[in-house]
């Protein structure tokens, strides 16, 4: 578990030259609270910089740094974690990267990446994905469990579960495999050539006794036959390359399509939005007669103008809709072309591999055929020493023999473990045995807010939402507050698990004005539940510019405030 103590920061934002610090380790909830600009907010971009190098919201990573100042930005953050306290110190102007062990800086590394790789395996033990599921929910540029896409869910569900050791498994593995392979044929390779000479010596002795011309002659005809056969088989590999080089410039016209396939998915998406939107704005119409800015009154003539208007752009754009999926069918055959392009590419490979063997072969007999020639061409060949090679090359051939037949065993055990460790083997396996624990956990976090829908996730990470009143619907089918809902209950479940398995707990839970977007009153007051439920063991920090309906709600209350341009928590 990772025990957060405290966080510091200066010229961070609207944050002056004077470090701001919050006790991340309080007890309770906190209220954070301030108006707009008088940097509420600052504390998940110095969270976000200090442990990943990066700001949470969606900025530049140098306009960080406090623009009347322009200089010292650092944030420093302390914290527990395997018996071990930290202290991480991390700044800009000049660049700043310091991690310290129970008072001690760990040696850094030559680069910067390799020392926040290491950081973030070996004492975090959690990536910024996985950080801003458990740890962060806010309104900038957190993206919700159900928006992600299905690999990058994948990557958050084994980091919660700590198995992303099969990964690194599996890619150990893949090496494994290679040299395997290299060293199998390298074994064929020697049994063969160990064969050849032993069936030559015992030819070189059955013609000892005949004219050694003769024997010369024949082994020029055979080097000439093999020349021929690589020239021949040289060719064919040529030609192989050629083809190879084609199929090439096929895949990428037709991945290209692929990837336009991908853009207009995300087109369909962003319009299908767009017309929830305008839905939205029809509602509006119909359920109100009085405008909530201005106070006047909405006239039919003008409701009913508008509404015309809207159900016109909303045939427009599902005609756009239906001319987007027409264009993502007639690009769904490629995928087939391009797995069938592959299998070609594959097949010419191996075809490619299978002669080239055969060049080196024929390269080796040819080496060996000139050596018998030159021997036999000496003014007295070593009748005593070739005889003696004979058992020695026997030996050697059964040696190698033996390599070969442990190195095809070792083969079969590599594709066994391949199996088990691919993503559809023993990951799929934890992961099944954890989704009735997630989709159970879920529920209770919907039920306790109000929402009482059936939520499944598959071991795909697909949902399947299903209401007592309605069939079978998905996530972007809600509003944005059933959506909020659904995304808190997530986060919850995210912790309960990470808290469950240990492999990503943590005391610290920070939400960014959740207060203020989608959630009603009913909502909020069910959430403070799950809240005050939850300060037994975490400390929740609530980011909100309505604090003066929140106040009596918390245990804590931080506010702050602009003075004299700069931010700073008020006294």
């Amino acid at each position: 578990m990772i025990l957060f103590k405290k966080i510091r920061w200066k010229n961070l934002l609207s944050t002056g030259n004077s470090f701001t610090e919050i006790d991340l380790n309080r007890e309770g909830s906190t209220l954070i609270i301030g108006e707009n600009g008088a940097g509420k907010s600052t504390i998940l971009d110095a969270l976000s910089f200090v442990l990943y190098g990066k700001p949470f919201r969606n900025i530049n990573k140098g306009l960080l740094v406090n623009t009347i100042n322009q200089k010292s930005m650092e944030v420093q953050i302390e914290f527990i974690t395997n018996n071990r306290t930290y202290l991480v110190k991390r700044g800009s102007k000049p660049t700043i990267f310091e991690i310290y062990q129970d008072g001690q800086m760990i040696d850094q590394n030559a680069e910067q990446k390799e020392y926040q790789e290491m950081f973030e395996k070996q004492i975090l033990k959690l990536n910024s994905k996985s950080f801003n599921q458990i740890v962060i929910l806010g309104s900038a540029s957190f993206t919700p469990f159900m928006q992600l896409s299905a690999p990058n869910r994948r990557e958050i569900i084994e980091d919660l579960l700590d198995i992303q050791i099969f990964s690194k498994m599996n890619n150990l593995l893949k090496d494994k495999v290679t040299k395997n392979k290299q060293d199998i044929v390298e074994a064929v390779f020697t049994v063969k050539s160990l064969e050849d000479k032993i069936q030559m010596h015992k030819e070189f002795e059955r013609v000892l006794k005949e004219n050694d011309q003769q024997v010369i002659e024949q082994h020029k005809v055979q080097i000439s036959n093999l020349e021929e056969d690589n020239v021949k088989f040289q060719s064919i590999v040529d030609i192989k390359d050629s083809e190879y080089i084609k199929l090439e410039k096929e895949e990428q016209t037709l991945l290209k399509k692929l990837k336009k396939q991908t853009k207009l998915k995300d087109m369909k998406y962003k319009v299908e939005l767009k017309v929830s939107k305008i839905k939205d704005d029809i509602s509006f119409f119909h359920d109100n007669d009085d405008c909530p800015t201005c106070k006047q009154q909405i006239t039919d003539e003008f409701k009913k103008e508008t509404v015309e208007d809207k159900h016109k752009q909303i045939k427009e754009l599902k005609d756009g809709i239906n001319q987007i999926q027409q264009e993502i069918n007639n690009i769904d055959p490629f995928f087939k072309e391009h797995e069938q392009l592959t299998a070609k590419m594959q097949l010419i490979n191996v075809e490619k591999d299978n002669v080239q063997a055969d060049i080196k072969v024929n390269k080796k007999l040819i080496s060996n055929y000139k050596d018998e020639i030159k021997r036999l061409e000496s003014t007295k060949v070593e009748e005593d020493k070739e005889i003696n090679d004979l058992p020695v090359w026997k030996k050697d051939l059964e040696f190698v023999q033996q390599q070969q037949e442990k190195l095809q065993k070792d083969k079969q055990v590599l594709e066994v473990a391949g199996l088990l460790l691919k993503d559809t083997g023993i990951k799929t396996k934890i992961i099944k045995q954890y989704i009735p624990v997630i989709n159970k956990l879920i529920n209770k976090y919907l039920a306790s807010m109000d929402f009482f829908v059936n939520f499944e996730l598959n071991e795909n990470f697909e949902e399947t939402i299903k209401s007592r009143f309605r069939d079978a619907f998905t996530y972007e089918s809600f509003s944005e507050g059933e959506k909020m809902r659904i995304d808190l209950a997530l986060l919850f479940t995210w912790r309960s698990i990470a808290k469950l398995r240990n492999s990503a707990s943590t005391n610290l839970l920070i939400m960014d004005e959740v207060f203020d977007s989608s959630l009603d009153n009913s909502g909020t007051d069910e959430f403070m539940k799950i809240i005050n439920a939850l300060t037994n063991d975490n400390n929740m920090f609530i980011i909100s510019h309505k604090g003066d309906q929140l106040f009596d709600k918390f245990h804590n209350v931080i506010k702050f405030e602009k003075h004299k341009n700069f931010s700073r928590i008020a006294k």
